[in-house]
């Protein structure tokens, strides 16, 4: 009988971007690691359910979704989430940064004191710098005040982060444009009373990723499919995404894909026969290894 693993997804850990599979096991993403799986031919994706909870319908869901959640599950996964804005109470001091992803790609951010800057790496954030530190409804309100005063977004689209990648200016530039917005925001008149203004410390992380001297990629995987393998080695890893040199040239795989199927071993060594689409150009809108 074939063995499958299940795919719990990807976490950032001392640096390292990390594979968690059910039951406990752990892949770490060293460069030039080989990356090779198969789905399951036959196979359907799942629900992953919410909360550490399994989906109890075990529904199907789109091989497209990067959340592999069916709408009941997506639904209670938000409704305790700090992310979604549906947690007013949580009594844990929190970070407000300033990420930068590329030329003109600063966005703000807020994260649990306590978790460091994991978040940033989960978002593939090439620099970032905090800006504030307090409670959480004082976060929340400079999160809005930078929206409003500065139009500085909450959100920079993954496919506009993956298309600037392989072409970063040089940290210096990155730096300059980071320590602007820094100064622009915490000169704001409406800051905060109770958010602690914090001073302006770059922090790079192109040299974590492995971003220096990439090449552009040739696509992205739109999506797993049954019966479908993916095979490469690790150029990169930023975020949630993976630099991989395939058969079909370089190719980046959102791991977010990955979960709710099962997979299983691949012999063929460069053998990537899932959907790849074409990389989106800058600012345009649109245990088994």
């Amino acid at each position: 009988m074939t063995q499958v693993w299940r795919c719990t997804g990807l976490r950032w850990g001392d640096g390292m971007p990390v594979l968690g599979w059910e039951g406990g096991r752990r892949s770490d993403l060293r460069r030039g690691k080989r990356v090779a799986f198969a789905i399951v031919a036959g196979g359907v994706r799942t629900c992953v359910g919410a909360r550490g909870h399994a989906c109890p319908a075990r529904t199907a869901v789109s091989g497209r979704s990067t959340g592999a959640r069916c709408e009941e599950c997506a639904r209670l996964d938000r409704a305790h989430s700090v992310a979604a804005d549906t947690v007013a109470d949580d009594p844990r001091p929190y970070h407000v940064y300033l990420a930068w992803f590329g030329p003109g790609m600063v966005k703000v951010g807020i994260t649990a004191v306590e978790r460091g800057p994991a978040r940033l790496l989960e978002q593939g954030a090439v620099s970032f710098s905090w800006l504030g530190r307090g409670p959480l409804m004082a976060a929340r309100r400079a999160e809005e005040l930078l929206r409003a005063a500065l139009r500085v977004p909450d959100r920079i689209p993954y496919a506009d982060k993956r298309a600037v990648r392989a072409a970063l200016p040089p940290v210096e530039e990155r730096t300059a444009e980071l320590a602007d917005v820094h100064a622009r925001a915490v000169a704001l008149d409406a800051w905060p009373e109770s958010l602690e203004r914090a001073p302006f410390r770059a922090v790079d992380h192109s040299g974590v990723f492995g971003l220096d001297g990439l090449a552009r990629a040739d696509g992205v995987v739109g999506e797993l499919v049954a019966g479908g393998a993916v095979s490469g080695d690790l150029l990169a890893a930023a975020g949630p995404d993976l630099h991989l040199a395939t058969g079909r040239g370089i190719v980046v795989l959102d791991t977010r894909l990955m979960t709710g199927w099962e997979l299983t071993t691949t012999s063929g060594r460069d053998e990537t026969t899932v959907p790849i689409r074409e990389l989106t150009d800058p600012g345009v809108q649109d245990g088994l290894f």
